[in-house]
């Protein structure tokens, strides 16, 4: 028998060992232990002037430096640099500048620094279906893929508590229906993302935009704290912080205008200015400093000659020639262990369901909307005769059909763009790539679009009296699942070249319209002009439906009072009163030799192929531009 279970204070021990076994090891995960100092000099950026043609500085001799466990601000009015310092400091940007970026004193190359940093933008981009937990969980299991569920669960756990979301936790981030996230858990739920990935420098775009002052206080502290703790960098550019806020960095540098006016401790900062202006005794020292600097409203010239003065006080003393100055140390970039492209396809395969089925702008609206209206297509051709009366209402069904399916693809815009712009942050982090992305959203698509087509062909099939029996059921879902993949697959393509809900509604509207104008319904393809024949899905999916319609159908004609028959189109069978079917996809130029469909459906999944590899091209361009 085993010692232990007679022995309580022995398993107490145990436990109590393995819980702090499990507290150090994550101590070591956070802990900053390689990085002591990051460093820029003198960078200098300029942007072309579409006015003037010439080159325009918007950033002129930038140089600081932030140490192991220090906070800085950067602060300045709206469009003084702030952004584009940060992110040139976290190889984000595409600008072309002179200077250098160092990490130890030694120069660091945009794939290092994306290994050991995490960037927080200023837009949440979060999943809306999921919940807090969820959302933290997913991007830990990216990050740290060789973590048992044991370690990751306590991680996670941690991060939750330390950022207040433990009552948010099973909350749904964002949804119409239930209640979700305000800004400000949002914003803490995206630096709970952020640091389970280990970062060892953490640049934040405006942490604080959008939440009262109670509530940046609170996610600043958390920061600090954060900061102190493990000895991490944190670079967060920030407007108008108020005094306690502001308070808590140690080093602020304000800019204006692309220039520097100040950089050093923030406890330092009002005596600095103190010697050049007067700052009033109960006023907020942001507020007051940034109206100072702030150019863009001034009716003459008195602001900028005074904030050349600052710029100037500031490149002559003691405290700009020092601000770069720290000591020579080693610098070993982090190769973290993200998932491979395996890893990474199950976990998003697994994060994408749970979003499909939760979130009903995927997919639910989308299937719930198709059997409405299957329900009503069913009810407008209710059980329609086989006469030939009925010939021109059943190809209208058909077209009606598949013009849907294709015109609702578009629904899916808003979902895939959320995907998108979330892959372009996760990308820049070094979590995955868009290869397991684009596979584990097509297959989540099959599985979703082929309910679709199933559920509304099994209402329309019956209720039309469509022929053909099983397989001709089958055969209707077959073509109507490949009219949703392509348009589906059209939809990413465009989402992944331009990520605007409107433009891409906009694109993809267009493309449908056009396919379905020379799809061969609304002109016959025996008489539509030849540089209109162009080979689309839209295209094959009618010829398909009416196939399968017509081949092997037959539709009385009609009796004359003396006996003869009035058949609408003419065939062998006319003098027996019956329409062949094929005599109807004759009239339209289909062919009906045995094995087509076969071609037409390979066409088909061709085209689809390709969208799929356009929009894989697309972004891969997106988040490598």
């Amino acid at each position: 028998m085993d010692t232990s279970l007679k022995n309580p204070t022995s398993v107490h021990t145990q436990v109590t060992d393995a819980s702090q076994d499990t507290e150090a090891s994550h101590h070591e995960f956070f802990e900053n232990s390689s990085i002591e100092s990051l460093t820029w000099s003198d960078i200098d950026v300029s942007i072309k002037d579409r006015k003037t043609q010439g080159h325009k500085l918007i950033l002129t001799s930038c140089s600081g430096r932030v140490e192991r466990g220090q906070v800085l601000a950067l602060m300045g009015p709206s469009g003084s640099g702030k952004s584009t310092i940060l992110n040139i400091l976290a190889s984000r940007t595409k600008l072309s500048y002179t200077g250098s970026v160092h990490v130890n004193r030694r120069a660091i190359s945009g794939t290092s620094m994306h290994d050991v940093s995490a960037y927080v933008q200023q837009e949440d981009r979060n999943l809306g279906g999921l919940t807090v937990a969820e959302s933290i969980r997913f991007t830990s299991r990216l990050a740290n893929p060789d973590m048992s569920k044991q370690q990751q669960a306590w991680l996670n756990g941690e991060v939750i508590r330390a950022l207040g979301l433990e009552a948010q936790r099973d909350t749904i981030i964002a949804s119409p229906f239930r209640n979700s996230l305000s800004g400000g858990q949002k914003r803490r739920l995206s630096l709970a993302t952020a640091l389970v990935t280990g970062p060892r420098i953490l640049f934040l775009d405006e942490p604080t935009s959008g939440l009262d002052s109670v509530a940046s206080h609170e996610v600043m502290t958390f920061i600090t704290r954060f900061a102190k703790q493990y000895g991490i960098i944190v670079i967060a550019s920030i407007h108008q912080p108020s005094s306690s806020t502001l308070s808590l960095f140690d080093l602020v540098m304000l800019i204006s205008a692309g220039q520097t006016c100040y950089f050093g401790p923030q406890a330092e900062l009002v005596s600095y200015f103190s010697s050049s202006c007067t700052i009033p005794q109960y006023c907020n020292p942001a507020e007051f400093l940034l109206n100072l600097l702030n150019t863009d409203f001034c009716r003459d010239d008195s602001k900028e000659r005074q904030v050349e003065l600052f710029v100037t006080k500031w490149s002559s003393s003691q405290r700009m020639r020092a601000a770069t100055h720290s000591s020579v140390g080693s610098f070993s970039p982090i190769k973290s262990a993200r998932a491979t492209n395996v890893q990474a396809c199950y976990t998003l395969l697994h994060r994408n369901f749970i979003k499909s089925y939760r979130d009903p702008l995927v997919y639910g609206s989308r299937l719930a909307i198709n059997i409405g209206l299957a329900l009503v297509v069913g009810a407008v051709w209710l059980r329609l005769p086989s006469t030939q009366s009925s010939i021109q209402p059943l190809v209208n069904c058909l077209f009606f059909s598949s013009a849907f399916m294709a015109l609702m693809a578009v629904a899916y815009a808003p979902a895939i763009i959320e995907d998108i712009r979330l892959l372009e942050e996760e990308y820049i982090n070094r979590l995955y790539n868009p290869l397991p992305f684009v596979f584990a959203n097509f297959i989540i698509g099959l599985i979703w679009l082929f309910m679709v087509a199933l559920s509304f062909s099994l209402i329309v099939f019956w209720l039309a009296n469509l022929s053909g029996g099983i397989r001709g059921v089958a055969t209707f879902t077959l073509w109507l699942f490949i009219d949703l993949l392509a348009a589906e697959s059209m939809v990413v393509f465009v989402a992944a070249l331009v990520p605007q809900f409107v433009t891409s509604l906009a694109r993809v509207s267009f493309a449908n319209g056009l396919w379905l104008a020379v799809g061969g319904f609304l002109v016959p393809k025996s008489i539509l002009n030849s540089f209109w024949r162009c080979k689309s899905s839209p295209t094959y999916v009618f010829q398909g439906l009416m196939l399968n319609q017509f081949r092997d159908s037959t539709f009385a004609c009609e009796k004359l009072p003396d006996g003869q028959y009035f058949c609408m189109y003419a065939s062998d069978k006319a003098p027996q009163g019956v329409i062949a079917g094929s005599a109807i996809l004759d009239a339209y130029g289909y062919t009906h030799r045995s094995r087509v469909w076969l071609w037409w459906t390979l066409y088909s999944l061709l085209i689809i192929f390709a969208h799929r590899v356009l929009g894989l091209t697309a972004l891969w361009w997106r988040v490598r531009r």
